[in-house]
C-alpha cells in the first residue's frame, strides 16, 4: 500500500477512502493517512499566515506610502479580510494561534514592504502595530 502512496497519490487516496467507508480500517494505510491529515492541518495554518501577510503588507503600504494609495490596495484589504473571516469560520481552532500567526505574518510583511516600497526596513515598526481585531476593522486601512 505504501508503494501506491509513493507512486500514485490520487489512486492511493481513493483506495484509502473506499477502505475507510467500507469499515476496513485494518486494511487501510493508517500511518500515511495520519500523516496526510496532519499535513492538511499544517496547510490550514500556513494559509492563515499567508492571508495575514497579504493584509498586513497592504496595511503597511497604506500607512507609509499615502501618496500611492489606490483602489487596488483597498480591494486587496477588503478581499483579504473576507477571506480571513471565512478561513477562521471554517477552522475556528486556529483562533488561539492568531498571536503567533500575526507575528510571523508581520515579520514577512515588514520585509516585503521594505522591498516593494523602496523604504528602509527601519521605516516600519519592529512589532506589528495592529492586533488581529484592529487589522480586521473595516474602517482601518492602515
Amino acid at each position: 500500500m505504501s508503494a501506491l502512496y509513493d507512486t500514485d497519490f490520487y489512486a492511493w487516496a481513493n483506495q484509502q477512502a473506499a477502505l475507510l467507508r467500507a469499515g476496513r480500517l485494518s486494511d487501510a494505510d493508517t500511518a500515511n493517512i495520519a500523516e496526510e491529515i496532519e499535513s492538511m492541518g499544517r496547510s490550514e495554518k500556513r494559509e492563515l499566515v499567508t492571508r495575514l501577510n497579504v493584509l498586513l503588507l497592504h496595511l503597511l503600504k497604506w500607512r507609509f506610502q499615502p501618496e500611492r494609495r489606490g483602489r487596488s490596495w483597498e480591494v486587496s484589504v477588503t478581499n483579504t479580510r473576507a477571506e480571513l473571516a471565512d478561513h477562521l469560520a471554517d477552522n475556528p481552532s486556529l483562533k488561539p494561534m492568531l498571536p503567533e500567526a500575526m507575528a510571523k505574518a508581520y515579520s514577512r510583511a515588514r520585509l516585503t514592504a521594505g522591498v516593494e516600497t523602496g523604504l528602509p526596513e527601519s521605516t516600519f515598526p519592529i512589532d506589528c502595530p495592529w492586533t488581529f481585531d484592529e487589522a480586521m476593522r473595516e474602517d482601518l486601512h492602515g
